[in-house]
């Protein structure tokens, strides 16, 4: 995957009434609104990189609705690839094979039906890509109680003992339960 290089610009397209404090971009990168941002360096939280600032071309809906009246100012960031290494004997991974190496823990499975992270290997990022698992952003519980305290929008976090990847399963797949952050 090539990496985003500045000039930083991006058309947005709003789906919903109001624009969201995260935004999934293309690749590894994230777009976070600056009231995120500013929440997230005043608390000390640790995992995110970069914190560029992006120049908002163009907006279209993707439903009908009025146009918005502002737009919030994002920054570009890209979570890291933590040493929290994912644990085969413990996870609930079907058809997983043996890494071919010890420190990407890159594996082929079927699915994932929760999974759990090797004891000792964390190191305290509160926002990581887990070795074993690169496509899967994970969060510590004190960014989960900082998203709800700050009442970010537009993400859903699923604990990882409930995090279903089935792509051979029939619809709908299990969701987070009620209650869940």
């Amino acid at each position: 995957m090539r990496e985003w290089l500045p000039p930083y610009r991006a058309n947005l397209k709003l789906y919903g009434k109001e624009f969201g404090d995260y935004i999934k971009a293309l690749g590894d990168d994230l777009l976070i609104s600056e009231r995120f941002a500013q929440a997230f360096r005043d608390e000390g939280l640790r995992g995110l990189e970069g914190f560029h600032p992006l120049e908002v071309l163009r907006v279209r809906r993707g439903r009908r609705g009025p146009k918005p009246s502002s737009v919030p100012r994002y920054l570009i960031v890209r979570p890291c690839f933590g040493r929290a290494a994912v644990d085969l004997a413990r996870s609930h991974i079907r058809g997983a094979q043996p890494p071919a190496c010890e420190e990407c823990r890159h594996t082929h499975f079927d699915s994932i039906y929760g999974f759990t992270l090797e004891p000792g290997t964390w190191n305290g990022e509160d926002i990581f890509r887990p070795r074993g698992q690169p496509g899967v952003l994970t969060v510590s519980e004190r960014f989960e109680r900082f998203v709800a305290r700050h009442g970010f929008t537009n993400l859903r976090l699923t604990p990882t003992e409930e995090y279903v990847w089935d792509p051979h399963a029939p619809e709908p797949l299990p969701t987070t339960k009620e209650g869940s952050a």
